[in-house]
């Protein structure tokens, strides 16, 4: 491992000088994904410039949003009276990654910054246009069973592997941001990038920008019938083959609202508006949640061995919308409040 300075931030804006004016600094929350890239060589910052103490709470303003600190851990979140309460797909997200140990230590920032997955970037061995631009793409002739379907380029088809995000998604989480220009606030969809002829950047921040907090909206804003699901190769521990959250409400048999996203299908949390669209103010029926979901994959460009997500996507996303819609499924009105 390459040698590296140390420093602890007092303040977030002290943390922000640190790293923009060092090229090769970078911020340490939990470490949980930086300190393993370090060893592998693919991140060989000269200066870490720890943050896990900055914003460690949650707070709710006098409408009922949340706003977490970007160093809230992620087990506290999840234990959560709020979060289980209001936004249950979240904390079963949460409680799906990684292992207790893990949640212990990784931080909500951090989770949302996980480098995208990809066997071939975390080797140094081999060529990877996400670590050396230009270099090429093996996954695309080789191993890309666990690797994307949707919102990928010749250049990259590496998957974004955090649940949280997934499940915030749908919760149309806000990122705070804080940069040496200031303050700015960033959807998801914002935040995150697809790779194009880039992969190297899998956000939009800056160097030196550091996420503060990410705020909820009140619950009365979202429709609180929500939950999340993950299928992975083992029953625990393991990063998902593919993942859904979602959220509906129902009255009348007519869906009034849906979210629905997935992970592991894509460089990104994917919100599936395509499938939304057709969803909502149409029937609570399997055949319908089923039909937008394939219509959402048209743009899917899989390869030979990931093919297969698309049907599992589908299967995944029909079972857990018709899991929250209950008793519509069968003609009764159910209403979400």
């Amino acid at each position: 491992m390459k040698p590296f300075g140390y420093a602890r931030a007092a303040d977030a804006a002290a943390a922000v000088t640190a790293v923009a004016t060092n090229r090769d600094a970078v911020f340490l929350g939990g470490g949980t994904n930086l300190v393993d890239l370090m060893r592998l060589g693919v991140s060989r910052p000269t200066l870490l410039v720890d943050i896990s103490g900055l914003s460690p709470v949650i707070t709710e303003d006098e409408g009922g949003a949340l706003r977490i600190g970007s160093a809230v851990r992620n087990s506290d979140l999840a234990a959560d009276l709020r979060i289980r309460r209001w936004y249950p797909a979240l904390s079963q997200a949460l409680l799906s990654g990684a292992s207790g140990q893990l949640r212990n230590m990784a931080t909500v920032g951090g989770n949302l910054l996980q480098r995208t997955r990809c066997r071939y970037f975390q080797d140094v061995g081999k060529p990877c246009n996400k670590r050396d631009p230009g270099s090429g793409c093996p996954a695309r002739v080789g191993i890309h069973r666990d690797l994307a379907v949707l919102g990928t380029s010749q250049a990259c088809i590496a998957t974004h592997p955090s649940d949280m995000a997934v499940a915030m998604a749908i919760l149309d989480a806000v990122v705070h941001v804080q940069g040496r220009d200031g303050a700015r606030s960033l959807t998801l969809d914002e935040l995150y990038r697809l790779p194009g002829d880039d992969p190297a950047r899998d956000t939009t921040l800056q160097h030196g920008e550091l996420i503060t907090a990410v705020e909820l909206p009140a619950p009365s804003a979202i429709t609180l019938a929500s939950g999340y699901r993950k299928v992975r190769d083992r029953a625990s521990y393991a990063f998902a083959v593919v993942s859904a959250a979602a959220a509906i409400s129902v009255a009348d048999g007519v869906v009034t609202d849906v979210r629905l996203a997935f992970g592991a299908v894509a460089p990104r949390p994917w919100r599936a508006r395509v499938a939304e669209g057709l969803i909502r103010g149409g029937p609570v029926s399997r055949a319908a949640f089923a039909a937008a979901i394939d219509a959402e994959f048209e743009s899917a460009e899989p390869l030979p061995d990931n093919a297969f997500k698309i049907g599992l996507a589908r299967n995944l996303g029909t079972a857990l919308l018709s899991d929250l819609a209950g008793s519509a499924l069968d003609g009764e009105s159910v209403g979400q409040s």
